[in-house]
């Protein structure tokens, strides 16, 4: 492996040591850290590679802004994170234009009104936040089970301490609801 191919933060695979990632690189030597410890090696002399897929775009003639904006619009549509109106759909009719309160109990301090809409996205956005973070525990490749059902335990509560805002919710099936 050629240090000119090599970042920080990459992860490697060393054939005696294992699983890596790369914390400094100089002109012929990279330091990286492995389960044992750091190491210093010369990634040229030794049987190393990348542990993680490469990309190499050659011959693609777009404005950089563009791939990215393209890129970054995939990963939205397919994440499904779109900050339009569609989540006031979810929203029960009896809410909708409606305003939130929050008066302090000193009366001498301002209170501040909120939009429904607005509080409610905050609350869709919180549920599908925990939805990924839930998908990422459960693939992630170097939790154990015992601490993937641990993490999901505190997500489960954390779905409980959000159902008083289920009254929000127009149909049941997008309510929270706690697993545990």
């Amino acid at each position: 492996m050629r240090t000119e191919t090599m970042h920080i933060g990459m992860k490697v695979k060393h054939s005696e040591y294992g699983l890596g990632t790369v914390k400094n690189i100089s002109e012929h030597m990279a330091d990286i850290r492995f389960d044992s410890g750091l190491r210093t090696i010369s990634p040229e002399h030794c049987d190393m590679q990348a542990a993680e897929a490469q990309a190499e775009i050659s011959g693609l003639n777009i404005p950089l802004t563009t791939l990215i904006a393209e890129t970054v619009g995939a990963l939205v549509d397919k994440l499904d994170l779109k900050q339009d109106d569609a989540h006031v759909e979810q929203l029960a009719s009896r809410w909708q234009k409606g305003t939130m309160q929050l008066r302090p109990s000193d009366p001498s301090l301002q209170a501040k009104e909120v939009p429904l809409e607005t509080f409610f996205h905050k609350i869709v956005m919180m549920r599908n936040n925990f939805r990924v973070l839930e998908q990422k525990i459960n693939s992630h490749p170097q939790l154990s089970d015992a601490e993937k059902v641990e993490m999901q335990q505190y997500i489960s509560k954390c779905y409980g301490s959000m159902t008083t805002f289920n009254i929000l919710f127009k149909d049941e099936g997008d309510q929270f609801r706690s697993k545990g």
